[in-house]
Parts: structure tokens; sequence; C-alpha cells
């Protein structure tokens, strides 16, 4: 079981910046398809973004492409998540961890929470 923390949310307004963390418990070698995921109140899970661990290939949904950013530490067994943000960004932010196909294939964006390893979240809150 991959032990996964995220860290870094906060409350920011509208055009401001955040950079969360997700710290793994593994060398990113083996921790396959990464990924961020939110989730509001009353509302589903949406994946935003994901990156296959061992290549370091990057994925996005088109809400947030051009103003999100995944990247990976693999020294630091690190992912992190820069974000700049919009008042609808406003969530809870999870990181999970998971088989590596999920990533190419594009099966990240339906990634079914009891698969794999997930963190307890952050919350992000963005003001108008």
């Amino acid at each position: 079981q991959v032990h996964l923390v995220e860290s870094g949310g906060g409350s920011v307004q509208a055009g401001g910046s955040l950079n969360l963390s997700c710290a793994v418990s593994i060398s990113l070698y083996n921790a396959g398809c990464m990924a961020w995921f939110r989730q509001v109140p009353g509302k589903e899970r949406e994946g935003v973004a994901a990156i296959h661990a061992g290549s370091g290939r990057s994925y996005y949904v088109d809400s947030v492409k051009g103003r999100f950013t995944i990247s990976q530490d693999i020294a630091k067994q690190k992912m992190y998540l820069r974000m700049n943000l919009k008042p609808e960004d406003t969530a809870m932010y999870y990181c999970a961890s998971g088989p590596s196909t999920y990533c190419d294939s594009g099966y990240w964006t339906s990634w079914p929470k009891g698969i794999g390893s997930w963190g307890q979240g952050t919350q992000v809150t963005v003001s108008s």
C-alpha cells in the first residue's frame, strides 16, 4: 500500500496561485500513474491532471489546460500541482497512485476510488 500525503492548500483570491504537494512513501519509479483529483460537496470527483511517474508524461483535462502544471521530483518522492486559480477551482484536492496503464490509456479520468492509493486531501478555496 502506497501512503500519500497532500499539502499546500489554502485560500487565495482569483488570479492567485497555489502549489500543491503530494508526498509519496515509495520511489516514484514504482508509483505507476499518479493523478490529482478534486471534489466539491454534492458533486462527483473530477480528475484534473495525471503524470506517468516513470516517464514524466503528463495529461490534463480541458478545464485546467494552460493554468495547471503537474510535475514530479523523483529524488524527493513528491508530485506537485501548480495552479493559477479561478473561483470554480474551489474544491478538496486529492492525489492518487495506481496502475501505470491508467495514464496513457486516458482511464485516469474515470479512476475508481477503490483502486490504488489515495491521500486525505487538501482544501483549496478561491474567492472572487
